[in-house]
């Protein structure tokens, strides 16, 4: 098994970043089993890294006891091969807790999420971020959206911060975006800052992003359609903006228009995806709910328009 740190690891990636989802059994207990198949699955298909319990993984629906299974579980199915990052969230006091959970199941870092509900300013929020990158060894991936958005000065703290890696983003202005990398640049050259793009259905802001230097980024359609994940993955990274094209026009807009139809969709129409692939992950827990019938015909058939797309770019 690899002891390089994870953020050396995370710079070497050569495929997406897999967010798993998080399957549930008949009498809605977490399946590891099949979490376990899911793993593999993805793995088996190129993922650079798995992401456990996170948005897509339904973190916010988990118990500790339930978080704490399914991230070992992840942890042992990988064996080594991927790093696993695990989901981390809630007040200071529970985020400390989930992520003590995280590293003793042997996660290799932590995707810490935003507060839950309250509305912070900047030093409240750098002092959350600092106690739970000091709570645990893990290195700490920190998550930008909702209620958790960050000025560039802040981002310099965080990025001179022991234990702090990096910075998700799941908000979207690339303004914002482009006076944080600077101000790190500028500020804090000493530093090995990741970042990544978080948005749901990074695909869709892949150009912008790598406008900007950030190449990384979650792949939700990698949880239920690889192939076609994999193939923009390639076709970004080399530059190939024709198949970039093509992908995004022909399947990665209808997707996110289809997403937008429903809320929760970003999650839900996922778990429905990789139930149409053939592995049964049970329905998403409440608050959520499921997506339409006629908006899982529709993710049916456009996931059959991009594997047609693909033969044709072949």
């Amino acid at each position: 098994m690899t002891t390089a740190p994870l953020a050396a690891r995370l710079t070497r990636v050569q495929g997406p970043l897999f967010f798993p989802v998080t399957p549930y059994g008949p009498d809605g207990s977490v399946d590891l089993d099949t979490l376990r198949a899911h793993v593999r699955a993805g793995i088996d298909a190129g993922a650079a890294a798995v992401f456990a319990c996170c948005g897509t993984g339904e973190f916010h629906a988990l118990t500790r006891e339930e978080f704490g299974q399914c991230v070992a579980a992840a942890v042992d199915e990988t064996a080594g091969a991927v790093p696993v990052v695990a989901g981390a969230g809630y007040g200071t006091a529970l985020a400390v807790q989930y992520a003590r959970t995280a590293e003793e199941a042997g996660a290799d870092g932590l995707l810490a999420m935003p507060p839950y509900l309250v509305v912070a300013d900047q030093a409240g929020l750098l002092r959350h971020y600092t106690e739970l990158a000091a709570a645990t060894s893990l290195d700490v991936i920190v998550y930008q959206r909702d209620n958790a958005l960050f000025t560039p000065e802040t981002v310099v703290r965080l990025a001179t911060t022991d234990g702090i890696i990096g910075l998700k983003d799941g908000y979207g202005d690339l303004d914002l975006m482009q006076r944080i990398v600077s101000a790190v640049r500028r500020d804090a050259p000493e530093r090995e800052f990741l970042y990544f793009n978080g948005l749901p259905t990074a695909e869709l802001t892949g150009l912008a992003y790598r406008g900007i230097g950030i190449s990384l980024y979650s792949s939700a359609v990698f949880a239920f359609a690889p192939d076609i994940a994999i193939a923009f993955h390639r076709a970004l990274a080399s530059g190939d903006d024709k198949t970039v094209g093509r992908l995004l026009d022909g399947f990665y807009v209808p997707l996110v228009e289809l997403r937008n139809l429903g809320r929760g969709y970003a999650v839900s129409l996922v778990k429905a995806g990789v139930r149409l692939e053939g592995l049964d992950v049970g329905e998403v827990r409440p608050p959520l709910s499921e997506p339409a019938e006629v908006h899982v015909k529709a993710l049916a058939a456009l996931i059959e328009r991009g594997r047609a797309l693909l033969e044709e770019l072949a």
